[in-house]
């Protein structure tokens, strides 16, 4: 079944993938493509538009990236933001420079007035918040060009030539913090390009599923299989593409959370697949010994954990395939193309060099998080488990600041199982996107039974999110906060100082390593 399609030019931001999360969302089929994409090769994917991402650089830099200039030919609308909405002046006869001032630059939350009668803000307020995140600017816009956005710090925050479908912002539409972004792009999609809305989670299951069984073939599969949503999510694809092809692997590393290893290995034995609980906690521990930089911690629990799949992959026989539940977010942030590494993912960035599968397969690669749990509800998974609380692949490893204990693990297992619990009994946890417990490498004093302790401080992280890509601190009850900060200090050794993370992000990550 052939989908109309739009194509994301890929500038070296870090919410590009988030571009082409939004236009998913809106019914449109989108891919993403590298900004060095040729124009033969961009006009036999058919688009019906085009967008421009954001990008580190500035246009009028000689190295700055660039897209064939016969892009602007085609007769295809163009979307541009940020960076993308500056290379439009840039190529079409307009003028970007450096802010000359403070005020000139913006960035964060800013009010921003717009004009609604063109087709990309129809059905907006003419006032609202958009998220800006620029340091050039727009000294002389492009012949043919109005003026359809103002702040009070730029003149000129998004421009369009109607007659043509070229519209520009200078904020980011595609993420949380601008009001109505999402609209915004909904209107690009069905306004100026008059999109049919085409696409859904339906035809994407069926589409990964005879993808899949066109890549393995007769093959066998292993699969990193983590109990998280994104590793039961796959797991689930796999086995519906190609059945008892697939041999799961779960590798409990010790990392894991209260219980979770128990909870895992029962859950996933009443699966028909073939499933195997590897116990390495003494292996990881050991290799993780003496180490506190947060990107060797990713590195080596990656190449473990490539190692012990391997190691049972030889006992099954020949195994072709490695899977693994990578997802959009993990690939960004591990950087892809010319954007910047943020932290490396153990499943994308922390892998070795050499890994001795004949390929790996990432049937979740092109997925946010909210995307993953709509395609486990499209396989039948209960709810609970497509709901289950994100961990990351390190574990508590990257939770654990400095060097990582079996003491310390311990330690975080039991306060992490009380904030989880308490948030529970709130009722609160369905507002919550992820949350969850980091022991810190501080020590301070506190007094218990009229006595001095020199204990650690444990911080406690949730966020509201639904991509994972940008995410806003969670509002908790100061009751609930009272509660799990009592019973922490009270019920767990070592810890006489609970504090609370109220940062977003960006600035921050959601982990903390």
């Amino acid at each position: 079944m052939s989908h109309q399609k739009v194509i994301v030019l890929d500038f070296g931001g870090q919410y590009n993938q988030l571009i082409a999360r939004r236009v998913r969302e809106c019914g449109v089929y989108c891919e993403v493509k590298p900004h060095t994409i040729t124009i033969n090769e961009l006009r036999a994917l058919d688009p019906i538009g085009i967008i421009f991402t954001g990008g580190p650089g500035s246009v009028y830099d000689p190295k700055a990236p660039q897209a064939d200039p016969e892009v602007f030919q085609l007769g295809i609308p163009i979307l541009g933001i940020c960076y993308g909405c500056q290379l439009l002046a840039h190529n079409l006869g307009g003028r970007v420079t450096a802010a000359q001032s403070d005020s000139a630059r913006e960035y964060g939350k800013t009010e921003t007035f717009f004009d609604t009668d063109c087709k990309l803000f129809d059905g907006l307020s003419q006032k609202g918040i958009s998220w800006m995140s620029h340091g050039d600017y727009m000294e002389k816009v492009p012949d043919g060009f109005a003026l359809i956005a103002h702040s009070d710090a730029c003149p000129n925050v998004a421009i369009c030539d109607e007659s043509r479908g070229f519209y520009g912002v200078q904020f980011h539409p595609e993420v949380n913090h601008t009001e109505n972004g999402t609209l915004m792009i909904r209107n690009f999609l069905y306004n100026v390009c008059k999109a049919k809305g085409d696409w859904t989670m339906g035809d994407y299951k069926d589409m990964a599923i005879r993808q899949l069984r066109e890549k393995i073939g007769s093959g066998k599969v292993l699969l990193a299989l983590s109990g998280g949503v994104d590793s039961s999510v796959a797991a689930a694809l796999l086995a519906e593409a190609v059945g008892n092809q697939l041999t799961c692997v779960f590798v409990d590393h010790g990392l894991m959370r209260l219980n979770e290893g128990d909870e895992v290995a029962a859950a996933f034995s009443k699966w028909n697949i073939n499933f195997i609980r590897v116990d390495a906690e003494k292996l990881f521990l050991s290799r993780l010994a003496g180490i506190t930089e947060p990107e060797r911690k990713r590195k080596i629990i990656g190449e473990e954990f490539i190692r012990v799949f391997e190691a049972e992959a030889k006992k099954l026989g020949q195994v072709d395939y490695l899977a693994q539940g990578t997802i959009y977010p993990d690939v960004i942030e591990s950087g892809a193309g010319e954007a910047d590494v943020i932290k490396s993912h153990h499943n994308v960035g922390g892998l070795p060099d050499y890994v001795d599968f004949k390929e790996i397969v990432e049937p979740l690669r092109m997925l946010f998080k909210d995307e993953v749990r709509q395609l486990g509800r499209e396989l039948g998974l209960p709810e609970y488990l497509v709901m289950r609380q994100p961990f990351p692949g390190p574990g508590l490893a990257i939770r654990v600041i400095g060097e990582v204990t079996k003491e310390k693990l311990d330690t975080l297992r039991k306060a992490d199982f009380i904030f989880r619990e308490e948030v529970a009994a709130a009722g609160i946890a369905s507002d919550m996107g992820q949350y969850f417990a980091v022991l810190t490498n501080m020590r301070s004093v506190g007094v218990m039974g009229d006595g001095r302790t020199y204990d650690y401080t444990l911080a406690l992280r949730s966020v509201t999110t639904t991509d994972f890509m940008t995410a806003d601190w969670t509002r908790i009850p100061y009751e609930v906060l009272d509660r799990v900060s009592v019973r922490i200090v009270n019920e767990v050794p070592h810890i006489n100082r609970i504090v609370y993370d109220i940062t977003s992000k960006p600035p921050a990550t959601i982990e903390w390593e």
